[in-house]
């Protein structure tokens, strides 16, 4: 039977939705608990919010007479896209340039180098609001930038760096959980 009230929205967080910290930082279990100490907010996203992107490569099989009698899955990516609008934020520029490319502070000056040193893996929760205050979260337990589009400069649109980040199979094989759970409800242990 459909049910109207299953049919959601997605709103980021108040104070940020996207998350970022090194490999090996303990990621979270559950939709609720707070993030280790470690995850950095990434601040606003763009109105466009955030793409998941799946994209399956199949090989099917045909018998003699044109029936398809198997179909084997021979890759399977998973993307994720979104563009980041806080462009004096060090977190979000050492995110998109890499954190040994950006030093100082806004007082004193950053200075960011840009070269083509690789990005390093990285893990991000995701962190939205559903209808009816239900949370969901995704954990992406490791990523890498695979691109940053074009970065506009004009005087009516927000300075931002729109990444797409390619998701690796973590040791279970997972190249991203989601949590949901009705904020307030307390995990059972």
């Amino acid at each position: 039977m459909s049910t109207a009230a299953n049919v959601s929205a997605a709103k980021p967080k108040v104070g940020g939705a996207i998350y970022t910290a090194n490999i090996g930082t303990p990621l979270p279990t559950n939709a609720i608990d707070p993030l280790d100490p470690a995850f950095r907010g990434l601040g606003y996203v763009s109105e466009d919010g955030t793409t998941n992107g799946t994209a399956i490569e199949s090989e099917k099989t045909k018998a003699w007479g044109g029936d398809t009698v198997l179909v084997t899955q021979k890759s399977k990516e998973d993307t994720f896209k979104y563009k980041l609008i806080e462009a004096l934020n060090k977190d979000v520029l050492g995110y998109t340039y890499g954190e040994d490319n950006v030093s100082g502070d806004l007082e004193t000056g950053l200075t960011i180098h840009v070269n083509s040193s690789d990005a390093p893996e990285r893990s991000i929760v995701i962190d939205t609001i559903m209808r009816g205050n239900i949370l969901k979260r995704i954990v992406i337990p490791r990523c890498k930038i695979s691109d940053v589009a074009e970065i506009v400069y004009n005087d009516s649109d927000p300075v931002g760096y729109e990444t797409t980040v390619d998701c690796t199979p973590d040791e279970n094989g997972d190249t991203h959980i989601e949590y949901i759970q009705k904020a307030g409800n307390v995990p059972s242990a």
